[in-house]
């Protein structure tokens, strides 16, 4: 086993850019990559719900990787979702990341089959024994349907030194805080990252470890503002920033799935990139696209 990385910090969960055509965009991606590194994110998350993986073919997901990993060139560390619904799948996708050089892996598990605990141990440990790299856990029962409840992420983190951290995408600060006492307590290298972005004030402060949310795409200057306070023991900025992020979340109620919805904000942020989503996303309507522009204007962030 290799050293493993400890991550930390704001990692966005990177869109994917496409041409009106559905082909990858990699001119845009390369101009969105660029801009997060700039912003000074912590590292990139790519093919993770926002970057459309569910909507991918296979080849499309190794060609993403693979760009993103090559123009990144180690400037941050770079995540891949790996997770299917399909485990040989999910190995194959992990292996790969690991062959292109990325830094992780991040593995939701199964989404359409709810699956017995041992079932799903098994799928984690296969991911986990496939590769060397440090694996983080992606935990978002709104969209599985199965919830990685803190004791299972235990018992897996306890078999596997390469499971690292764990995305939790939910909407509850009981959860986070379980998780941080049960895995980090026994754990301590075990890294948390809240998924939602109004609850990364509430993660620092249980002892968790940053954030894996949205907004870092379009307004990274309030997540990374929030994390270094915290750090720096400035509570009042923290708070301050932390007042600004709670407005954010009404965004992603302008349209299902949401993830044209953070290309727009980008757009309105000043990035010129296309919007195009994948379907079964469609193009977002022009009184959407005001309501995403209303709520980034009232939260101060245009």
């Amino acid at each position: 086993m290799c050293r493993l990385m400890k991550f930390s910090g704001i990692i966005p969960p990177v869109p994917t850019i496409f041409k009106d055509d559905g082909s990858f965009d990699t001119a845009g991606m390369a101009l969105v990559i660029d801009h997060l590194v700039s912003a000074g994110v912590d590292g990139m998350f790519f093919l993770g719900t926002g970057g459309e993986f569910s909507q991918m073919s296979h080849e499309e997901r190794l060609e993403v990787a693979e760009f993103a990993v090559r123009y990144t060139a180690g400037r941050v560390p770079v995540l891949i979702g790996t997770g299917s619904t399909n485990t040989r799948e999910a190995v194959a996708l992990s292996r790969h990341a690991q062959s292109i050089g990325a830094s992780g892996v991040v593995a939701i598990n199964p989404y359409y089959w709810k699956v017995t605990e041992e079932n799903l141990l098994g799928y984690f440990s296969a991911i986990a024994n496939s590769v060397e790299l440090p694996v983080l856990l992606y935990n978002f029962p709104a969209l599985t349907g199965q919830d990685l409840y803190p004791a299972f992420v235990k018992r897996l983190v306890d078999a596997h030194p390469n499971i690292v951290g764990l995305k939790d995408t939910i909407d509850s600060v009981a959860h986070l805080r379980d998780m941080v006492d049960i895995v980090k307590g026994a754990h301590p290298e075990f890294s948390v990252f809240c998924g939602y972005d109004d609850h990364l004030l509430n993660t620092l402060l249980l002892g968790g470890d940053g954030a894996i949310s949205a907004s870092a795409n379009f307004a990274p200057n309030v997540s990374t503002g929030i994390y270094r306070a915290v750090k720096d023991g400035d509570l009042a900025r923290a708070t301050a920033l932390h007042r600004t992020i709670l407005q954010l979340p009404r965004i992603y109620k302008v349209d299902v799935p949401f993830v044209g919805v953070v290309k727009e904000a980008m757009k309105a942020c000043g990035l010129p990139i296309s919007s195009y989503s994948l379907p079964p996303a469609a193009p977002l309507s022009e009184e959407k696209i005001a309501v995403v522009r209303r709520v980034l204007t009232d939260a101060g962030i245009i």
